[in-house]
């Protein structure tokens, strides 16, 4: 999943059980991004890495640097068919060399970790953009893994704005943070494969205080890490793709309501969980899934700052893949009440 390799089921599908088959699910369709191991050099994994993180911003797809009047693949098409002093294969062995050194990563080194377009994926509009997180214990007995929680955020707004996320999203930092400092509203943390919730403050971010994960023999999980902006609601995640995003295919909301649009190619079913700031009228609200009443829960009450408190909401999802019209979509609608 993670690392966007070849996905090849050989199992006989008729014997393969319904909770197995769900994993697969899960992890199809690949991102086709590679993810960046943190402790390549430093795993006790027996060599394997233990720690990688992929990138995520809500753009629909990466945009080309320009260079001149011309973008980068406009040059190496001339370059190809209308020099004839240009050697094909030197101009391959230079584009891979130059993708070495992007995604290539050594500790204490200058090289930029957040500007790399190879390890980021990008989702529908209005999703934000965070970072995942994936911890593997690879061992034959239980163990505490643990990364710095400054691996894993944006050091400055301009890291996420360079991949695509909107400059108004203004709770990553303020323009003279300095880097890793952040503002009070915290991140939204989720586990996917346990399907946990929890708001980590920033002052965990100050101290650096690492996250720890106690896994079992061949254990994985994945993290979801996305600053908290606590006026709005955000799409925190969802059990049924690893990404928490290439799942939806719209996401749209107002001061009374929140409408989620997931892709219906295929038959699938889970939960989604959204993040709702706490508004007049939302105990009221109306929740209608494939254009029919929902079951929702409330699984956690955030208080994310003055004046700033929330509600994480879990909304059951049965995708029928009919292509109807309604299919895959969840409406929040509530009434604001006017107190003048």
């Amino acid at each position: 999943a993670m690392t966007g390799g070849m996905f090849l089921l050989s199992d006989d599908m008729e014997k393969v059980s319904t909770r197995r088959l769900n994993i697969a699910k899960r992890i199809f369709p690949l991102t086709g991004v590679t993810a960046v191991p943190l402790d390549l050099h430093s795993t006790i994994n027996y060599g394997m890495p233990s720690i990688l993180r992929l990138w995520c911003a809500e753009k629909s797809t990466p945009s080309n640097k320009e260079v001149g009047n011309a973008s980068v693949n406009e040059i190496d098409i001339i370059s190809l068919s209308e020099s004839s002093e240009v050697n094909p294969g030197k101009i391959l062995r230079d584009q891979a060399s130059e993708i070495g050194c992007e995604v290539g990563y050594s500790p204490g080194s200058d090289v930029d970790p957040y500007s790399r377009e190879r390890s980021c994926f990008y989702v529908a509009s209005g999703l934000g953009s965070w970072t995942v997180i994936s911890l593997s214990n690879w061992l034959d007995h239980s163990a505490r893994l643990r990364v710095s929680f400054s691996a894993l955020v944006s050091h400055s707004i301009d890291d996420f704005v360079a991949m695509g996320a909107p400059r108004s999203a203004r709770s990553l930092v303020t323009d003279s943070a300095n880097p890793g400092e952040m503002l009070e509203y915290g991140f939204h943390v989720f586990s996917f494969w346990s399907s946990e919730y929890v708001w980590i403050p920033h002052q965990t971010l100050t101290v650096n205080n690492p996250l720890i994960k106690k896994l079992t023999p061949h254990e994985t999980e994945i993290f979801h890490i996305k600053p908290a902006e606590p006026t709005r609601p955000q799409y925190i995640g969802s059990d049924m793709h690893f990404s928490c995003g290439l799942e939806v295919e719209s996401f749209h909301w107002s001061d009374n309501h929140v409408k989620v649009c997931l892709k219906s190619d295929y038959k699938k079913n889970g939960s989604i969980f959204l993040y709702v700031p706490v508004s007049e009228g939302l105990d009221k609200a109306i929740t209608t899934v494939n254009g029919k009443t929902g079951e929702v829960d409330i699984i956690a009450r955030p208080s994310i700052g003055e004046n700033c408190d929330g509600t994480v909401l879990r909304v059951l999802v049965e995708i029928q893949g009919s292509g109807a019209k309604d299919d895959g979509m969840i409406l929040i609608r509530w009434r604001k009440v006017d107190t003048r």
